[in-house]
């Protein structure tokens, strides 16, 4: 079975107000059109042989807005439209379209924006102080460990997820506060 992980974004925190018209330009060419320009390429023939799996990384700021990273949340809302649309064209075929949406996940960019917030504390303070105080809502209190997002997208790429299909879902440890 074929399989795209649109995972390819970038993310930058700018206040509104600073966020130059490049700035919007260059995160929608990466975040939004890499991810059309491959699944135009792939889910056709995904079609054609009748099964397949596509996914959007989207993010949890697609559904949590944040006022420093308006062109980012933008770009991540985009990405649960582009995915509905695109499993809208999968009915009657084992291929679907689905959008993943993690919450902060503990990567190397993310550790180092942590520590430029809070800088002289150690990482893992840095870490508790962010999620205290940035991200207040998270049900586990803790960045997402990559690897959970990965078994995540691994369970929808497999054949046991055929009937999830044009679905936005939360791997964001409880952070958005919505029962949907």
């Amino acid at each position: 079975m074929d399989i795209l992980v649109n995972n390819l974004g970038i993310y930058e925190a700018v206040g509104f107000f600073d966020e130059t018209d490049e700035a919007w330009l260059r995160l929608f060419e990466v975040n939004v059109l890499s991810g059309v320009r491959l699944s135009r390429a792939y889910l056709r023939k995904m079609l054609e042989k009748g099964e397949g799996r596509v996914l959007f990384i989207a993010s949890e700021s697609a559904l949590n807005p944040a006022p420093e990273m308006a062109h980012y949340s933008a770009t991540k809302t985009m990405q649960l439209s582009i995915s509905r649309s695109l499993a809208e064209l999968t009915k009657g075929t084992r291929v679907t379209v689905n959008a993943v949406l993690p919450g902060s996940t503990k990567t190397e960019g993310v550790m180092k924006f942590i520590q430029e917030v809070f800088p002289g504390l150690s990482p893992e303070e840095a870490e508790r102080r962010f999620m205290r105080e940035n991200r207040p809502t998270s049900l586990i209190e803790r960045l997402i460990d990559p690897a959970e997002v990965g078994d995540f997208v691994a369970y929808l790429c497999s054949p046991r997820s055929s009937a999830v299909n044009g679905a936005a879902l939360r791997v964001d440890g409880g952070l958005v506060r919505s029962i949907c």
